[in-house]
């Protein structure tokens, strides 16, 4: 259910202003979910949710909201571990791609985070909603990032 809830507050946030906690709880209870206000509290610190002013933002800066928040004295890129932590789900590569499956709404940061890590062996991605295409020069690099990523997803 905690699963379910995040992806609803990721697409909620993502897609509409969300201003404060009481309106997200409205938000939420709309679909179905009935949660407490300290319930709440635990999901947006487990989310890395920002409030500036102008609602909340995902950890990336994506969102309505998209107000300046606890990330502001960092460079504003969240890590690929970060990312995997929140999104990821599997990792497969096929020749010299790499198909990484996430929760809905994760794949654009989870690509934005890949891209800003500027790893040599990532020429660029391609994001869905919940499938990143990782493009690497050749198969070796392709089975050098499924790895490098799968040990994110395993820790």
């Amino acid at each position: 259910m905690k699963f379910q809830r995040h992806n609803a507050i990721r697409e909620l946030v993502a897609h509409a202003l969300v201003a404060n906690q009481d309106e997200l709880r409205r938000k939420l209870r709309r679909r179905g979910f009935e949660v407490t206000q300290a319930t709440l509290s635990r999901d947006i610190h487990e989310l890395r949710l920002t409030k500036g002013p102008g609602g909340y933002s995902l950890p990336n800066g994506n969102g309505i909201g998209n107000g300046a928040g606890t990330h502001a004295a960092d460079d504003g890129h969240p890590s690929v571990p970060e990312m995997m932590e929140s999104f990821g789900l599997s990792v497969r590569h096929a020749m010299n791609q790499v198909v990484l499956r996430t929760t809905m709404g994760g794949a654009q940061p989870m690509a934005a985070a890949l891209d800003h890590e500027g790893w040599s062996e990532v020429l660029g991605t391609i994001a869905g909603d919940d499938t990143v295409l990782v493009i690497c020069p050749d198969v070796k690099r392709a089975h050098d990032v499924e790895a490098r990523l799968g040990k994110m997803l395993e820790s």
